[in-house]
């Protein structure tokens, strides 16, 4: 697929590094030509100086045979105006772009050809408060994603002592919980992955990835961790985008209080939220957070543009008494060295907004992809079509389905009903099949799996 990639910052640079490890013809177009270099040394792309929005520029990209344009540049204008562009001049059959001004996004009607012609909208502000707010519902997961419209989740935690499983086989699970059905879909342990077997024994640290119906979750999360109490206080550092987006899920399940630093900013989120306790001052201020009661803080949650603000401030709120801490970081060279110390949960925007790129860019009926393991990993929700004639994975059972290594079959959802992958099942047309990749370059195989062949048509 020859995808144009519009801005070269951490977004567009993390996406560019996953497709072009994917045999994609990627170009990057930035004005910052340090930025395209520094790329170009390290994956197998081209590059274009110049704006992303001039007709020129998207020519000289190669934007009259380009299959999609993703526009992730710093600027809200810019991006839809290479929408534009590409769709008047070049007819670009995918326009995909990025927009934060909550003035556009709150005007979805201005986003169709025949205005701002953009297929696909990403709000990153969107999606990290829609990860923020999952992991809140569940109290010790590292990450909680949807699937089939939320029938399905799969979830992150990390097995601690006291969970009832460590030290014992996988297959113990079913003795545990007879009424409950789960799959262990894989396991990073000292930061390697493991593919499960009902023989595989759970050892205290291990980051176990599992997937059960909604219902079920907090069920199989006590088999690998005390269960935490629900959350009720908490604190948010930065009253931006994102913060002001939190606070806003946020305050009508918790109790919400939301420091910024800026006085104007803090009228209008006083202004615009109808619960939340808006405070202004220094979110990084001990004695400030003292006088707020952090000791009795269940979750802060510092949102800053800042990664050095928000992880001195998580620090500092962890050791004098928040219970848990989740901290925002646009660089990704800091997630690993903080994640898992006094910062229970670090979360990448890059990643969180991958995932939703790339369930657009995804080959086949591709309906969900999620980043795991800071891109290490996949998860994607895939649609069975077609018969046994035209299908690879149609009328078979799950056991005579030929995978590529490192990839497993968590589950099917079978219209409402959510059924947990064992060998016996057959996938029937229109059934979404969950499926897990510990290695993405054997994405291009899990794709054509679910490709429909000509005889169908």
């Amino acid at each position: 697929m020859k995808i144009l990639i519009v801005g070269a910052g951490q977004v567009g640079g993390t996406l560019a590094e996953n497709l072009a490890r994917e045999e994609n013809d990627i170009t990057v177009i930035d004005n910052n030509a340090v930025r395209l270099r520094e790329l170009q040394d390290r994956l197998d792309i081209r590059t274009i100086e110049g704006q992303g929005s001039y007709p020129d520029v998207l020519q000289q990209a190669g934007a009259e045979d380009a299959d999609m344009l993703i526009a992730v540049a710093n600027s809200d204008e810019v991006n839809m105006m290479a929408c534009q562009v590409a769709h008047s001049l070049f007819k670009t059959p995918t326009k995909i772009s990025r927009v934060r001004a909550p003035s556009y996004l709150n005007n979805k009607a201005l986003f169709r050809n025949e205005a701002v012609p953009v297929d696909v909208l990403i709000s990153p502000e969107q999606v990290v408060t829609k990860h923020i707010t999952r992991l809140l519902e569940y109290p010790g997961a590292l990450q909680a994603l949807d699937f089939a419209d939320g029938k399905a989740r799969l979830i992150a935690i990390r097995a601690c002592n006291g969970g009832p499983l460590i030290g014992h086989e996988l297959a113990a699970i079913r003795e545990h919980m007879p009424n409950i059905d789960t799959r262990v879909a894989a396991i990073f342990r000292d930061g390697s992955p493991i593919i499960p077997s009902g023989s595989t024994i759970i050892q205290e640290g291990d980051e176990v990835f599992f997937i059960a119906a909604t219902d079920h979750i907090r069920a199989v999360m006590s088999e690998l961790q005390p269960l935490e109490g629900s959350y009720k206080r908490i604190i948010i550092a930065g009253g931006g985008n994102i913060g002001a987006s939190l606070a806003s899920k946020l305050e009508r399940r918790y109790h919400v209080k939301i420091i910024e630093t800026h006085h104007p900013r803090c009228v209008q989120l006083s202004e615009r939220l109808e619960k939340t306790i808006v405070l202004q001052g220094n979110a990084a201020d001990k004695d400030m957070l003292l006088e707020e009661n952090i000791e009795d803080t269940d979750v802060f949650i510092a949102v800053t543009n800042d990664d050095e603000a928000n992880i001195m401030a998580s620090m500092l709120a962890k050791r004098v008494g928040a219970r848990k801490v989740i901290t925002l970081i646009s660089n990704p060279d800091y997630v690993d060295l903080i994640q898992g110390g006094e910062i229970d949960i670090a979360v990448s925007p890059q990643q969180t907004t991958i995932g939703s790129l790339l369930t657009h860019i995804r080959r086949g009926d591709v309906v969900n992809v999620h980043a795991l393991r800071r891109g290490a990993a996949e998860a994607i929700e895939a649609i069975a079509h077609g018969d046994h004639r035209s299908s690879k994975v149609v009328g078979k059972r799950l056991d005579e389905i030929a995978l590529p290594s490192g990839t497993t079959i968590g589950a099917i959802v079978r219209k409402k009903q959510v059924l947990i992958a064992h060998d016996h099942i057959r996938i029937e047309p229109d059934d979404h099949v969950i499926l897990f990749l510990i290695d993405k370059r054997k994405i291009r195989e899990v794709e054509k799996l679910f490709q429909v062949g000509l005889s169908f048509f």
